[in-house]
């Protein structure tokens, strides 16, 4: 019998950067790019760019949870992306970058707000906006998204932004990670 796996589901600006982070983690079985929160069923990346779909950029998790914990990925998840900044994160501004946690189990949903109301919301001077919703469906972003930074490490985008985000993985989270994922 197989292992029963976990699914988060987490928005925090470009899926290329989040997905790269969380690939990265131990008990992390899969991380797939995709669009959540919205309502246009089956949206393209042209459309969610573009504002009007309403979904975020977001990566679908499975885990399996005798190895990490929901609050493990929370952790990770907060710390590397800003969850003060209302749609932008970076110098990518708009709706489909938002800070966002859509929850697959009420169990997730009680834990991430008792984690910012326990552990985050003392660490910034400014309010936390991050959306904490109901998943309705998650939808898989095109093909040319999926594995990103690992097929691109060199373009400039992904040495300015992603590298330095996976450093910081590395630094403050190293008990998490994966040991067989090299880069």
């Amino acid at each position: 019998m197989g292992k029963e796996l976990a699914t988060a589901i987490f928005g925090s600006g470009c899926f290329w950067c989040t997905e790269a982070i969380f690939q990265r983690l131990k008990g992390v079985e899969s991380v797939e790019s995709g669009y959540a929160g919205g309502h246009t069923n089956n949206p393209t990346y042209e459309q969610v760019s573009a504002g009007n779909t309403g979904h975020a950029e977001a990566i679908q998790i499975k885990f399996d949870p005798t190895q990490i914990k929901y609050a493990d990925l929370l952790s990770v998840f907060f710390a590397t992306h800003d969850p003060t900044t209302l749609n932008r994160q970076g110098n990518d501004i708009g709706s489909q970058y938002r800070s966002a946690i859509f929850y697959t189990t009420d169990e997730q949903k009680v834990e991430s707000e008792k984690y910012i109301s326990t552990y985050i919301r003392d660490i910034y001077q400014t309010p936390i906006v991050t959306e904490i919703g109901k998943l309705d469906k998650f939808w898989p972003a095109e093909s040319y998204h999926q594995r990103y930074f690992d097929q691109h490490q060199n373009k400039p985008y992904c040495q300015l932004v992603i590298s330095p985000k996976i450093a910081k993985l590395r630094q403050k989270f190293a008990g998490l990670l994966n040991k067989d994922v090299q880069n």
